[in-house]
């Protein structure tokens, strides 16, 4: 593991940037990375660990915004080490990076608890968005690939009291699910339910917290899981 934490000059300037943690057992990758991020003024290369166990020992040491997290890796794999991480650390992000879009143990990385996946011939954009997607609370989900996983999250889902599971919701928290459902951002959930894009973000903040969920990825892999959607 690779331990990357400011020094006391640089604490005040850092203290505002997204803290970000790589775990993946190829060099070349966790270098190109850290290029990547000390590229970004907004963003913050805290540790580099080869494996999941050194990224939990890890994020026990430092305060991790995000993790981007590989998934075949020695010793622990990333799919227990992010479930390992979202339960001791719930604040942390954990954005996935796979070879392939469709890979199905990424998607139980994602049922673990992983806010999203990106490739790894993603742009530097393109992760950099990513990174600062996940961290406000959003989830990164690469378009081609959201068929397969409601696909995969759906498997003979058994039918669960909806009225039960729904009672923690207002009426109009649960309009805002039906359009979160459908895969919609926050501008067209505003404008189709006739309320502002701020008040949109209120309610789904609230029914994440309801729900104990942590973005909006996890709202339709729950749905689905409890027969909610078809």
């Amino acid at each position: 593991m690779t331990d990357r934490s400011p020094s006391t000059g640089d604490a005040v300037v850092a203290a505002d940037r997204i803290r970000v943690a790589i775990a993946d057992d190829q060099e070349l990758i966790r270098s190109a990375v850290a290029v990547m991020i000390e590229a970004q003024a907004d963003l913050e290369l805290v540790a580099e660990a080869s494996d999941g166990a050194a990224l939990l020992s890890a994020a026990r040491a430092h305060r991790l915004d995000v993790v981007l997290m590989d998934i075949r890796m020695p010793r622990l794999d990333g799919i227990e080490a992010t479930r390992r991480l979202v339960l001791e650390h719930p604040r942390t992000r954990v954005l996935v990076l796979t070879t392939y879009d469709l890979d199905e143990y990424v998607f139980a990385a994602v049922r673990a608890g992983a806010s999203g996946f990106l490739t790894k011939d993603a742009s530097s954009e393109e992760l950099a968005a990513a990174i600062r997607a996940v961290h406000r609370g959003d989830a990164v989900l690469a378009p081609r690939a959201t068929a397969s996983l409601v696909e995969f999250v759906a498997r003979a889902p058994q039918r669960h009291d909806a009225e039960s599971l729904l009672a923690p919701l207002t009426a109009r928290e649960r309009d805002v699910l039906q359009e979160l459902l459908t895969g919609a951002a926050n501008d067209v959930i505003a404008e189709r339910l006739y309320m502002t894009v701020n008040t949109a973000k209120t309610h789904i903040a609230s029914i994440l917290a309801k729900l104990g969920l942590p973005d909006r990825v996890h709202v339709v892999i729950w749905a689905y899981e409890h027969g909610l959607a078809r």
